[in-house]
């Protein structure tokens, strides 16, 4: 099948790492050890991107977990923090984004995400329109590797499996992708994804990133 589309994940990829002062940052709010703060950040990070928790909800229970007896106002201002700390791009790779809208191609957003978050991102930035589908796993209540998500985003481009690109830096999203019959990349870093798309066959189909 000829390539129609191209869908990117969005933290680690379109958002590139966050900065060295946010995660510090947020352990400073966690008040732990930076290892332990980056465990218990973890801890309902699922839950919060599958909407079973709200931001705020999700930072209430991470603060009373790490043994604080948190303000409401305290709690609003992690959820801040925690959203803005998303709110970077690479720059390199959004060009490519719209090097391959040029080309004629639809692209999307698949993104394990809270509402805060989000929220945090449409309001920074104005080119998350420029997508053609964009898909939040917390409205959807599901997230990534769940094969319905993938069907969802297909569903929402008007495409078929195997007309669709998607880029991930997680391995296991990418191999679900691929079992829902996705052509699928694991995303490194932009300097690689030359060679990656080369070595996938995909050079004719695509704009090479320069």
């Amino acid at each position: 099948m000829q390539l129609r589309a191209v869908i990117f994940d969005y933290g680690m990829v379109l958002s590139g790492e966050p900065k060295v002062q946010d995660k510090m940052e947020i352990a400073r709010r966690i008040q732990l050890p930076a290892d332990k703060a980056i465990e218990l950040y973890m801890k309902y990070r699922k839950e919060y991107d599958q909407g079973l928790m709200t931001g705020l909800e999700y930072w209430r229970q991470t603060l009373i977990d790490a043994g604080q007896q948190p303000t409401e106002a305290e709690v609003a201002e992690a959820n801040a923090v925690d959203a803005r700390m998303w709110t970077s791009v690479d720059p390199q790779l959004l060009d490519w984004q719209r090097a391959v809208k040029k080309r004629g191609l639809k692209t999307a957003i698949l993104s394990n995400m809270g509402d805060a978050v989000r929220e945090s991102i449409e309001r920074s930035f104005a080119w998350i329109a420029e997508f053609d589908a964009r898909v939040w796993s917390y409205e959807l209540k599901i997230v990534k590797p769940d094969a319905a998500i993938f069907r969802y985003a297909l569903a929402g481009l008007g495409i078929e499996p195997g007309e669709a690109l998607f880029l991930d830096d997680i391995a296991e999203n990418v191999e679900a992708a691929r079992a829902v019959g996705l052509r699928a990349i694991q995303y490194k870093n932009f300097a690689g994804l030359r060679a990656e798309l080369i070595a996938a066959g995909l050079d004719g189909e695509l704009p090479l990133p320069e």
